[in-house]
């Protein structure tokens, strides 16, 4: 599947995994575990979780973490693949 079609496919998925004042690293195993039962997911940047940072490098670093492409950022929300 191409970038375009994941987008797509994305668009109509509810956010499953939030990242709040924990941060990356207290939803990695979540993510991890939601990625390994399908193959898009969506997760949802909280102010709190950003400390700084901006939604798409907390992206790519939770992406790097989980060993997943990031599909597209849009607001505080991240669709990730593997």
């Amino acid at each position: 599947m191409n970038t375009q079609e994941l987008r797509k496919e994305a668009h109509d998925l509810d956010v499953t995994v939030w990242v709040g004042k924990s941060g990356i690293e207290s939803v990695v195993g979540e993510l991890n575990d939601q990625l390994a039962d399908r193959n898009l997911v969506k997760a949802k940047f909280l102010r709190a979780a950003l400390g700084g940072t901006t939604v798409d490098e907390a992206a790519d670093d939770l992406a790097e973490r989980v060993n997943a492409e990031l599909i597209e950022t849009r607001g505080k929300t991240a669709v990730f693949h593997r």
